[in-house]
């Protein structure tokens, strides 16, 4: 398969608020995840000192298979990106690059690094090298093409949420799993029971081969091809669903039927203007709101559903 690289290079005053916003462009697209250039930072290996070369602008890459779809979402892009110049005075442009799968496979390993989220919990690509600290739980991740590798703020919120959440011997329900980075993360935590649900096969190999990576047993953990909650008949102690304000409200309908009594229902990927329809939303199918996170324009929430 040949990818299609769009590079969006910008400016603007506020740097951060326009690369949420053009990110977001992308997910839209059903891009899993994207890379960000941030000339202002230099990342450096904890084991080697190496430190990566930084770019010299500001930038958003997404990468988009090329298929027949391609064309219609490049052209998504392009329109939504001159909505953006003439809302927010956004200044952009884009820079195509055809690649070869081999060559997508490596070019965007670059720009991610061993990374400590929470409490306990470092994310480490497999081709980095960390020196761990006394009682960091490590995550061996491969995302390959189904992104996911915590760099995101809704994949990091979402871990530290499940840090504070999962209870010992806890039954887990990741809907919309990529790379499994969150199935794996709850397995060594302690959830004695795991399932993950993605409508993309390309995700559920990737995550099934993170499972076995980091050594989780996949007759306890396993994941499936699929939409929503169709076939799930279990009801879960903590559920998990790391995808879109839309799909979160969708799948708001069903969360009842899949939480346990007193479980737990944690939902990310909300852009920071859109939460208050979740919270509506949570609260109109009966989930007592524990906690709200924020960050870098993005919101995590976490509910409970009554026993």
């Amino acid at each position: 398969m040949k990818w299609i690289e769009a590079k969006v290079i910008f400016g603007f005053h506020d740097n951060q608020f326009a690369t949420d916003l053009i990110a977001n462009i992308f997910y839209d697209l059903e891009l899993s995840g994207v890379v960000l250039e941030d000339p202002a930072v230099a990342l450096t290996n904890k084991e080697t000192g190496e430190t990566d070369n930084s770019p010299d602008h500001y930038a958003v890459i997404g990468y988009i298979p090329k298929n027949r779809k391609a064309k219609k979402k490049l052209g998504i892009l392009e329109e939504k990106l001159i909505r953006l110049k003439k809302i927010n005075r956004i200044q952009s442009k884009i820079v195509y690059r055809e690649i070869d799968e081999e060559d997508w496979a490596e070019s965007w390993k670059t720009y991610f690094w061993p990374e400590k989220i929470g409490e306990r919990v470092v994310i480490k690509p497999t081709w980095r090298k960390y020196i761990a600290d006394p009682g960091d739980i490590i995550i061996e991740i491969d995302p390959g093409m189904a992104f996911g590798t915590g760099n995101h703020p809704t994949t990091a919120m979402s871990i530290i949420m499940i840090e504070n959440y999962l209870k010992e011997g806890a039954s887990f329900l990741d809907m919309g799993t990529g790379s499994g980075i969150l199935m794996v993360t709850a397995a060594k935590l302690g959830a004695r029971y795991g399932l993950g649900i993605d409508k993309d096969e390309d995700a559920t190999n990737v995550a099934r081969e993170n499972l076995l990576l980091n050594n989780i047993q996949t007759d306890h953990f396993r994941v499936k091809t699929g939409k929503l909650f169709d076939g799930v008949e279990e009801k879960f102690d903590l559920v998990v669903a790391n995808i879109s304000t839309d799909i979160v409200v969708i799948l708001l309908e069903g969360v009842r039927e899949v939480l346990a009594g007193g479980g737990t229902f944690i939902c990310s990927g909300i852009i920071e203007e859109n939460h208050h329809r979740v919270m509506e939303k949570m609260d109109a199918v009966g989930l007592e709101i524990l906690e709200t996170r924020i960050k870098e324009g993005w919101v995590t929430i976490a509910g409970r559903k009554s026993s």
